[in-house]
């Protein structure tokens, strides 16, 4: 094995640390109903059928008590031997007279040392062999983590006391075990970033874009068309997230971005054909000088190479595409697959040169995940919006449907569009709550223009389409929750609001007051204490809401993003360890 193997298995031990821990330095006294060590010499071994009598006397302590030992073996006769010297570790107890006794003695060779277990002993032999601070010094990591290290698998008794003793690690020990924990997983990543040539500079001018708008673009959008504009510039391709809160307007820094590119291709992909075609017209309507081609399941054209923009579904990864397309575009691009996204980067490489790849969200991360996927992609956040939205959250009972029908009518009357969000599609004996197909046929006997769908409707496109011309309510799960723009919905009402997740109600949310519509919603329960619930209706910022969701959800589940890992952390809490995997980033990038 060479040294860089070496290192490497080395490596892997860094959180082999031990499991428990057991304190063997000598009692300066004794201790009811506590565990002590002392020194013992015998003075009497009586056998009793299964059990073995051994009287010993406490020279430091200068007094005498019984050991019992149940269920005795023939070794343990060979163990005591009279007059005899021994470290003993034992919970003392009292009989029913008042004297000292102890069950069940522990015979120690070393006293004054925390002893160490591990869950395997090949671990520990290997870390006492190998693992000294000469060795973690040659992974690169900081002193003073080395040191913390060094004392959690050789404790002095105060580290042991202040760190180790509940059972748990606390304080510096927990602190070096999480900030290993995150160094190792950023290096795994950081091995991953690659740096490509790109396929070409885009360097069109941008202004002339901008200045083109009906509309003033706000500060977050300028921010992320700035530097978008500044990788295009770059020798490298660019790998950038642009990341923005629920009406945050990406769609025109998504449209600054391809300007930028012209008259060279562009490719966007989005995740479902309503929103590849809402793409399409907004295209058409802002890049007036664009030859701009629709592509989905239900066109079967090829990708015409006179055009210089192709929208479309995942159908694009079926398509034979033009060699010569410099800059990739995914929206919600958390709605693809990792393998998706890379498939396509991939059929679009010339040699070793990359096109410049941004991927668009509207679903907002924690900021201690952006801070973990920024070592493999850069950011943007566009943090603001256009213009304010007016959005009454309120929690609902059963006892406010009444009122709740009351609103619908008025809001419908007034030409405004209701959508009602089931928890399922069909009847489930383990849910409490109506599902869509059991409400349909009360909202349909009560309103008219009701529409509904579902995820797994192959006419869903064509009834949204039609709801959005027609319609009064629409029933539905929450596929509507990204990627529709419906410019009259001004209620959504969320039945079973408690088993959604806050970022999936926020998304939901999203979808009313497109247009600066008074807007409103309804989250239904039959919880009538619900905290999380609550906090989420005082909440606007979608960005909060990711922070507020991590604090509830288990963390683990949270680490996916760019890497697509689903590793789960052991002992970092991304809710609360902001700090460290800061710390940990700024030391890996220096």
């Amino acid at each position: 094995m060479n040294s860089k193997d070496t290192k490497q298995e080395d490596k892997k031990y860094l959180l082999r640390i031990p499991k428990k821990y057991e304190n063997r330095f000598l009692s300066k006294k004794l201790e009811v109903n506590k565990i002590n060590v002392f020194q013992a010499i015998v003075k009497s071994v009586h056998q009793n059928n299964n059990s073995l009598s051994v009287n010993m006397y406490l020279p430091l302590f200068k007094q005498s008590l019984k050991s019992i030992i149940f269920n005795a073996k023939f070794f343990h006769l060979s163990i005591f031997k009279i007059d005899e010297k021994y470290f003993i570790l034992a919970k003392i107890t009292e009989d029913i007279y008042g004297n000292l006794q102890i069950i069940q003695p522990k015979v120690i060779p070393i006293v004054d040392i925390i002893h160490t277990t591990y869950t395997r002993i090949a671990y520990k032999n290997y870390i006492q062999k190998n693992f000294g601070k000469k060795t973690m010094k040659s992974f690169n990591l900081p002193e003073k983590i080395i040191n913390i290290l060094d004392k959690i698998h050789n404790p002095s008794l105060s580290f042991y006391e202040d760190n180790l003793s509940s059972g748990k690690y606390e304080n510096q020990a927990l602190y070096a075990i999480k900030w290993i924990e995150m160094f190792l997983h950023l290096e795994i990543i950081l091995k991953k970033k690659k740096e490509y040539a790109s396929i070409k500079k885009l360097d069109s001018d941008i202004k002339s874009f901008i200045s083109s708008l009906p509309f003033e673009l706000s500060k977050g959008q300028k921010n992320a068309i700035l530097d978008i504009e500044l990788d295009f510039k770059k020798e490298n391709s660019s790998k950038r997230v642009i990341m923005g809160d629920v009406g945050c307007g990406k769609t025109m820094v998504i449209l600054a971005s391809v300007s930028m590119s012209l008259p060279n291709k562009s490719l966007i992909m989005a995740p479902t054909t309503i929103l590849a075609s809402q793409l399409f017209q907004q295209a058409k309507k802002y890049l007036k000088n664009a030859k701009i081609q629709l592509i989905s399941t239900k066109t079967k054209e090829k990708l015409d190479e006179e055009n210089n923009v192709f929208i479309g579904t995942h159908a694009l990864l079926y398509r034979e595409l033009p060699a010569n397309i410099p800059l990739i575009i995914i929206d919600e691009q958390h709605k693809f697959g990792a393998k998706q996204r890379t498939e396509l980067s991939s059929k679009l490489k010339q040699g070793k040169k990359r096109a410049h790849f941004l991927q668009f969200s509207a679903t907002p991360i924690p900021r201690t995940m952006s801070m973990i996927d920024s070592c493999l992609v850069d950011f943007s956040f566009i943090r603001d919006t256009p213009f304010p939205r007016n959005i009454k959250s309120k929690l609902i009972y059963k006892n406010d449907f009444q009122n709740l029908l009351s609103h619908i009518k008025k809001e419908i009357s007034k030409n405004n569009q209701i959508i009602i969000v089931y928890p399922l599609t069909n009847q489930s004996e383990s849910i409490n709550y109506k599902s869509l197909e059991e409400s349909k046929e009360f909202w349909s006997k009560n309103f008219k223009g009701v529409y509904y769908t579902h995820g797994k409707d192959k006419e869903k496109e064509i009834i949204i389409e039609e709801f959005a011309k027609k319609g009064s309510i629409l029933l539905s799960t929450t596929m509507v929750e990204v990627g529709i723009s419906l410019s009259r919905v001004s209620t959504m009402v969320i039945v079973g609001a408690e088993r959604f997740g806050l970022s999936t109600l926020h998304q939901l949310r999203g979808r009313v007051s497109r247009t600066g519509l008074e807007g409103y919603l309804f989250l239904y329960t039959n919880n009538l204490k619900n905290e999380r619930l609550n906090e989420f209706i005082q909440t606007k910022s979608g960005f909060d809401i990711a922070e507020l969701d991590l604090t509830y959800r288990n963390a683990g589940d949270l680490i996916q993003g760019n890497t697509q890992s689903g590793k789960e952390f052991k002992f970092i809490d991304l809710a609360l360890d902001k700090d460290i995997i800061q710390e940990v980033k700024g030391y890996l990038e220096q």
